[in-house]
């Protein structure tokens, strides 16, 4: 998007898995001046990060998290709630967490399904939610298999699957794919971060080639 203008205007600071913190490039990207930060890693030093900006008064703005680091126990509140206030990130997925979804029929059922099969698991686990979607889909790519079970099928009907819906995903979200497009998930929606949750905002966004 930059084009030839991206050396100029953009600094981008690596890490390690083996680094014991992100610290250093944090301070680094404020000394460079940055005004907007990306903050793409994984969700231990995501946590780092939003404390060490907080901690050394760095306020980019925008701030923005890559979605798989926008955990709300092991991210946000491991920060430090109040500082990750006004960051942005993108979803799909409900949190089961937020008191948004307590009474929400997806999640209703999401919560019967973990109280008979996982009782003693930890429903703020987002793998749990997850990993109940997969199964979902799963289930629809055999349901449309009928009695055809062979790779050929299944692989036609994986790729032929129309405006899924799925008590894990937002409102308005839905699976699709084609034997084109493997993307099954094409539509996010934005989220800010109030200091206890994240709270969505504008319409649903599509990529992926949709």
């Amino acid at each position: 998007m930059l084009g030839d203008k991206f050396d100029r205007m953009v600094t981008v600071a690596t890490y390690e898995t083996t680094d014991p913190t992100v610290d250093s490039q944090i301070v680094s990207l404020q000394s460079a001046g940055a005004d907007a930060f990306i903050l793409a890693t994984d969700v231990k030093f995501a946590a780092q990060a939003i404390r060490k900006a907080y901690d050394i008064a760095w306020k980019p703005n925008p701030f923005f998290l890559v979605y798989g680091a926008s955990l709300v126990g092991a991210v946000t509140k491991a920060a430090g709630a109040e500082k990750a206030t006004g960051i942005i990130t993108s979803m799909f997925s409900k949190d089961p967490t937020d008191p948004a979804w307590q009474d929400d029929p997806g999640i209703r059922e999401w919560r019967a399904f973990m109280a008979r099969y996982l009782p003693e698991a930890e429903l703020a686990d987002p793998g749990y939610l997850a990993g109940y979607g997969l199964a979902l889909t799963l289930m629809q790519v055999l349901r449309q298999c009928g009695s055809d079970f062979s790779r050929e099928n299944i692989m036609r009907q994986a790729t032929s699957l129309h405006d899924l819906e799925l008590p894990s995903l937002l409102p308005g979200i839905r699976i699709n794919t084609s034997p084109t497009n493997y993307h099954p998930i094409r539509q996010m929606q934005l989220a800010r971060w109030t200091g206890t949750r994240w709270e969505r905002f504008g319409d649903i966004i599509e990529g992926s080639g949709s």
